[in-house]
C-alpha cells in the first residue's frame, strides 16, 4: 500500500513539474526558426544548437531546465551558441520528418537530440543526449564537456 501511494505521489509530482513547462513553441515554422538562428549565428560568430524534441518529452524539458539552471553551463552556451528548441511532433508527422532530415536525420537518436550547425547552416555534429545522462538526470561534467568541445574556438582550433 505504501509503495502504491509513494508511486502515485511521484507520478503526480513528475506530471505537475513537466506538464506545466513548455520550452518548444509549437506555433512557429521550424525551418524559419532554424534559418533565423543560422543568420544570427553568422553575425555573432557562433554556432547553432538545435535541441530537437517536444513539450511531450519529459527528458527534453529536463535538459532545457538543466542547462538554464546551471550558471557555468548557461554561460558556455550563451557565449558560443544560438540555442533553439525545434519542435518535433511525431514520427508520423510529415513536417517533423522534413525537419529531422534537414538536421541530418537526427530524430533517429531519440529525444532530445542536439544538432550543432555551423554559421552556413551545415550539420557539424549530432549528439545523442543519452550519453549525457546520469541516473534520472544529466551529468554536469559530461554536458559541460560536450558544449566546451563544440564551441567555435574549439572546433576551429
Amino acid at each position: 500500500m505504501k509503495k502504491t501511494i509513494m508511486m502515485m505521489l511521484m507520478m503526480t509530482l513528475f506530471i505537475t513539474t513537466f506538464a506545466q513547462t513548455k520550452v518548444y513553441d509549437e506555433s512557429i515554422d521550424p525551418f524559419e526558426q532554424i534559418d533565423q538562428a543560422v543568420a544570427k549565428a553568422k553575425i555573432d560568430g557562433k554556432y547553432v544548437i538545435c535541441q530537437l524534441g517536444g513539450n511531450w518529452c519529459p527528458w527534453c524539458i529536463k535538459f532545457a531546465k538543466f542547462i538554464k539552471e546551471d550558471a557555468e553551463i548557461d554561460k558556455v552556451v550563451n557565449d558560443n551558441f544560438v540555442y533553439i528548441h525545434v519542435n518535433y511532433k511525431s514520427r508520423k508527422d510529415e513536417l517533423a520528418q522534413k525537419v529531422s532530415k534537414r538536421l541530418g536525420n537526427a530524430g533517429r537518436f531519440g529525444f532530445p537530440v542536439l544538432v550543432i550547425l555551423n554559421p552556413d547552416g551545415s550539420v557539424l555534429h549530432i549528439q545523442n543526449s543519452s550519453y549525457l545522462e546520469e541516473g534520472l538526470g544529466y551529468n554536469k561534467a559530461k554536458v559541460l564537456d560536450f558544449f566546451s568541445k563544440w564551441t567555435p574556438a574549439s572546433v576551429q582550433g
